[in-house]
């Protein structure tokens, strides 16, 4: 049987091999996981051998002090923190250094930058003959920070993201807003065209090929993902992600938004305001569909239209009936949903970004429509929404999922009904309508979601490894998408 090894609730640990002389690490039974303190982290290698870059910033006070580190990466594994929240990290195996003991643990590389410790040890990699005393600290004595005492300081540089917008459409306005609203920020944003990606799909090495040629990895991507496009834009999606990419709106999300029976599913289960909405398969219960609304005049949506295409008004019950059976006879899902009179044939689009309204427009229809899409031509006026809307707006892109939305309501006596919550809403209208800067608050929101890491310039800069073996920073040809057929 191995000597008993004694650790306390906390202790100094060293990784001497990623060039790390000290970390202070919490010791943690409760926790199954190994966790360091990473960023920037990018695989690189060959792909049946990838290894990991990253960065470190071993003294939580003090972010000007960093180490560029890298190993082989052993897995890729969906870890869930203590708050609920699921990560997929990439684990390395590396030798740590407590007291006078060295061995091997697993490792998952995640950013620790809100927690006092750059360092969690946790339950697996504590064996052999370890025995944890949670009433004591540093029992394997102290080693601190005064190692890096002769470590080069200096003010940090922000470092360029690089950004993928997925679209099939990259000189319409919204695209080309975007890539803009980037790029005076100092970032690379590049138009990808989602029908030319292919995936090759494994564990360690999950990749993404444009026209044969395998892409860089993202620091994040802006899905600007086409109806007719849904479903293997998301698998495209999901497959940025499986790099560790940061996704603006998730794939669940937009697919969420997508089917229009799911998210009135959505909204209902969270309480949100919606007009009444009814759904069913069988022609015997076209009755029911239309009691279910309060009767006509109603409106039948097919689940899969787009800028109002799809979506009739029913006047009359003799009407309604006619159009339901005529879905029907397509084998057409559609939904029924009950007519807001009060409306007045105008809705309001609020723009939500990060969890706030940053923009919002009336949009009216034309005095022989019902739709106030500006594609119908409709027109737009900027307009002050009450904290109702507000609220309602925010609750339904947070109950989608999805970071940007735009979120069109219907003013009713009851209150804001919440009638759609786009995924991939244009900037067009809104921008020119408000006066605001939308895409810009966007680029804000996402630099908010992936730290641009600060790295002081090569020249000065001293780590564990030679200077070609920092990450990649500079910038990367643009490649050039076509806009081929499909809108956004």
């Amino acid at each position: 049987m191995s000597e008993s090894f004694t650790l306390g609730w906390e202790e100094w640990a060293s990784f001497p091999a990623l060039g790390i002389p000290a970390i202070k690490a919490k010791v943690d039974t409760g926790a199954r996981t190994s966790a360091l303190h990473a960023i920037s982290v990018e695989p690189f290698g060959p792909d049946k051998n990838p290894q990991v870059r990253f960065v470190i910033h071993p003294i939580p006070s003090e972010p000007e002090v960093e180490i560029v580190c890298a190993a082989p990466a052993v897995d890729r594994r969906e870890v869930t923190s203590s708050n609920g929240e699921s990560e997929l990290r990439w684990v390395i195996e590396a030798m740590v250094k407590v007291g006078g003991r060295e061995w091997p643990i697993e490792l998952t590389l995640t950013n620790r930058e809100s927690m006092n410790y750059r360092m969690l040890l946790g339950r697996t990699a504590i064996r052999d003959g370890i025995v944890v005393n949670p009433a004591v600290s540093y029992v394997q004595g102290k080693i601190g920070y005064k190692v890096y005492a002769d470590f080069p300081r200096q003010k940090p540089v922000k470092r360029p993201l690089r950004i993928a917008i997925l679209t099939r459409e990259p000189n319409n306005y919204s695209s080309r807003r975007l890539k803009e609203a980037a790029e005076v920020r100092g970032h690379v944003a590049e138009m990808i065209n989602t029908a030319r990606c292919s995936m090759g799909i494994n564990t360690l090495s999950p990749a993404i090929y444009y026209d044969g040629r395998r892409l860089p990895r993202y620091d994040a991507v802006i899905p600007r993902i086409g109806a007719s496009m849904t479903n293997y834009g998301m698998a495209v999606i999901r497959q940025f992600a499986m790099t560790g990419t940061y996704i603006l709106n998730p794939a669940a999300a937009i697919g969420a938004s997508r089917d229009k029976l799911y998210a009135h599913q959505l909204l209902a289960r969270a309480g949100i305001g919606m007009p009444s909405t009814a759904f069913a398969h069988s022609p015997k219960d076209t009755k029911t569909l239309i009691e279910l609304v309060g009767g006509a005049p109603l409106v039948v949506k097919l689940l899969e239209s787009t800028q109002g295409r799809g979506v009739v008004l029913a006047d009359t019950r003799k009407a309604a009936e006619s159009v339901i059976d005529a879905f029907r006879g397509l084998d057409a899902n559609f939904i029924v949903q009950e007519f807001v009179k009060e409306a007045g044939g105008a809705d309001i689009r609020c723009f939500v970004v990060g969890g706030k309204v940053v923009a919002s427009m009336k949009r009216q229809a034309k005095a022989d429509e019902f739709r106030s899409n500006l594609h119908r031509g409709g027109t737009a006026e900027s307009v002050k929404i009450s904290p109702d809307e507000r609220s309602a707006a925010v609750r339904a892109a947070k109950a989608m999922g999805l970071s940007v939305a735009g979120v069109d309501l219907l003013r009713s006596d009851s209150g804001p009904k919440i009638l759609e919550v786009n995924s991939s809403p244009g900037l067009e209208g809104i921008e020119r309508t408000s006066g605001k800067d939308v895409a810009g608050l966007i680029i804000e929101h996402l630099e908010g979601q992936v730290r641009t890491v600060s790295l002081p310039k090569p020249s000065r800069r001293k780590s564990a490894l030679k200077a070609a073996d920092a990450p990649e920073l500079t910038e990367i040809a643009a490649i050039k998408a076509s806009g081929d057929a499909a809108g956004e």
